[in-house]
């Protein structure tokens, strides 16, 4: 079942379809779940950095391994495969970014004019690291971002004016640790993560629903966030709004949720509440029930606010 545009791209995106039992076989999803930093494993990194040029920092994979979202696919799955189950006659869409942001950052708004930049402490990280210094490395890595949106836009933009739900889910490291993300960017993070060090910087929420631009309004739907809310809070999860940061109009989590408002919802979970063990600069892997406790929150949400 599906349609073949929103199907797989190689080396860009993995998409997989969750069918209810009763769903008939032209079904179209109504709900689509994006995880623009899936690529979470170290074969994702090592497969693209031999397709590049360079040079690059010496360590990369350690900020590789440090930024990227793990768990966060793993929950996605979960939470379309409870939807489908307790709504039989519902289709879910799960899209999974292979491209790691340790090169490109797929939930940010990138073009032709976008050139690989640094980022301060604290402020959002750039579109393309400025590290990307050879014009081919460049090319390639604004080829896949562009077919990798295009294909995600597509699709939410599908499920959201059809009145579906486009969630957009990715995961966050247990401690807020603001360094500038520059040439230098691994030597600072293995200052900071040393345990002399690690304790300064603030421990994050269990979940943070993101849901407001940075002006403060709130662009997911009110009757979503408080069954997720909700939901959350008979799990034991604690959970903050917009603790972290907000749907800064330079994401593609905050341009969609500016052009559907009322239909998106964006999420981070803490990391080391997903896997098994928390291992910043090394593959992590997760624990199926730990996924499952956070999936079942967000599916029961989605479910008492879908009509």
């Amino acid at each position: 079942m599906g349609d073949l545009v929103f199907a797989s791209v190689p080396r860009v995106c993995d998409a997989k379809w969750f069918c209810g039992a009763a769903a008939t076989a032209d079904a179209r999803p109504d709900l689509v779940i994006e995880v623009p930093h899936g690529a979470t494993r170290a074969a994702d990194f090592s497969s693209l950095r031999a397709e590049l040029r360079g040079p690059f920092p010496e360590g990369l994979e350690d900020f590789f391994f440090v930024n990227t979202d793990v768990g966060a696919p793993e929950v996605a799955e979960r939470v379309a495969a409870l939807v489908v189950a307790a709504a039989p006659r519902r289709t879910a869409l799960v899209l999974r970014c292979r491209i790691p942001r340790t090169f490109i950052d797929c939930n940010r708004v990138i073009d032709e004019a976008t050139r690989p930049a640094a980022s301060a402490a604290g402020a959002v990280t750039p579109g393309v690291a400025e590290y990307v210094r050879d014009e081919r490395d460049f090319r390639l890595l604004l080829s896949r971002y562009s077919a990798y949106r295009d294909l995600t836009t597509r699709a939410i933009d599908e499920v959201c004016a059809r009145g579906g739900l486009a969630l957009h889910l990715h995961s966050y490291a247990p401690r807020s640790i603001d360094v500038p993300v520059d040439e230098r960017i691994v030597e600072r993070l293995r200052t900071e993560y040393r345990e002399e060090n690690l304790s300064k910087w603030p421990l994050r929420a269990e979940v943070d629903l993101i849901t407001r631009d940075p002006s403060g309004t709130r662009l997911a739907g009110d009757a979503l966030v408080a069954a997720v809310q909700a939901a959350l809070d008979r799990t034991g999860l604690r959970h903050a709004e917009s603790a972290a940061y907000g749907l800064h109009p330079a994401t593609l989590a905050g341009l969609h949720a500016a052009h559907h408002p009322g239909r998106t919802l964006c999420v981070e979970m803490r990391r080391d509440l997903l896997a098994t063990e928390f291992t910043p600069f090394a593959e992590m892997e997760i624990d199926p029930a730990k996924a499952d406790r956070f999936a079942r929150a967000f599916a029961d949400g989605i479910a008492a606010t879908s009509s």
